[in-house]
């Protein structure tokens, strides 16, 4: 069994940790958040006090940040990772960032001497608990391969996307398309309640019909259809307000980037942006469905 460095110990790292502690792992843990160490203590992690306690010997190198600006200071600062962990010890960053900070670490990883890969993950909260989340690798074949090995105690799914930075614009791109697919379902489903369908059957109509998502079957807003979805449970939170517009942003960035208009992209950016700026960036994104209902208004 390997030792394990994990960075990052939060909603998402919190469960995927847990998941290589499980699997035999010795897995040691390092977070600035209390709260998130001691939930990861009780899982089985090995808590320690720094990012070098945390990657001192480690066979591999685990990453769940919150932002590029995250990623980038856990790496690069003087106490970081590179710093600290062993030239042989291979990298995995699976935090969700832009390209540009992406780009930035496998390049700073490269000249030091590491194998590195961006390894970002789709399944939430959820998946994460139970080990079945996507996780889209980017970086050289060899390091693609090694860091399979190690990742499977966590995933449904593992899915080379060539080289670097690749698994990040995978990532971004099916965030955008799902947060889509969200406002779409959320409109559709509110529509047809107005409409008097009622609220199984048409969800059962749409869900083999060409309305069908992942989001329709899974987050679906309207409480009482669908039992994953946090419309059951007053939009407590599976993937927050605030991450789908961060992650939104990304795309929107990436695209500017490559002169590609999201003209519907940033249109429901604009609508993540009400929601936070209504106090709901801690609720569930399926919340979204507020802004169609006119429930919104009425909190407010």
């Amino acid at each position: 069994m390997a030792v394990v460095g994990w960075i990052g110990l939060g909603n998402m790292g919190g469960g995927m940790s847990a998941n290589l502690v499980n699997a035999g792992h010795e897995v040691r843990g390092f977070d600035l958040s209390e709260a998130a160490m001691a939930a990861a203590g009780t899982a089985g992690v090995k808590l320690v006090g720094s990012i070098a306690e945390a990657v001192g010997g480690a066979d591999v190198v685990f990453t769940m940040l919150p932002k590029g600006d995250h990623a980038r200071a856990v790496y690069l600062n003087d106490d970081g990772v590179l710093a600290h962990a062993d030239p042989r010890t291979l990298l995995v960053d699976s935090s969700t960032i832009d390209i540009e900070s992406a780009r930035t670490l496998h390049d700073a990883a490269a000249a030091a001497g590491f194998r590195f890969v961006d390894a970002p993950v789709s399944g939430g909260m959820s998946g994460a608990r139970a080990g079945t989340l996507t996780f889209m690798v980017g970086g050289e074949s060899h390091a693609v391969e090694d860091a399979g090995v190690f990742i499977r105690p966590m995933a449904g799914n593992i899915i080379p996307t060539g080289g670097a930075t690749t698994g990040q614009a995978a990532k971004i791109c099916n965030n955008l398309m799902l947060f889509i697919n969200l406002a779409g379902t959320a409109e559709g489903a509110v529509l047809a309640d107005r409409l008097g369908l009622d609220k199984q059957v048409f969800w059962n109509i749409a869900s083999v019909s060409s309305g069908d998502s992942w989001a329709l079957r899974t987050w679906y807003p309207i409480p009482g259809v669908v039992s994953t979805a946090a419309s059951n449970n007053d939009f407590a939170p599976t993937f927050t307000v605030e991450l789908a517009k961060k992650d939104i942003g990304l795309a929107i960035a990436a695209a500017k980037g490559t002169g590609t208009p999201l003209h519907i992209g940033e249109h429901v950016e604009q609508l993540y942006q009400r929601l936070i700026d209504a106090g709901d960036a801690g609720k569930d994104c399926s919340i979204i469905v507020k802004l169609v209902d006119g429930t919104l208004e009425q909190q407010q």
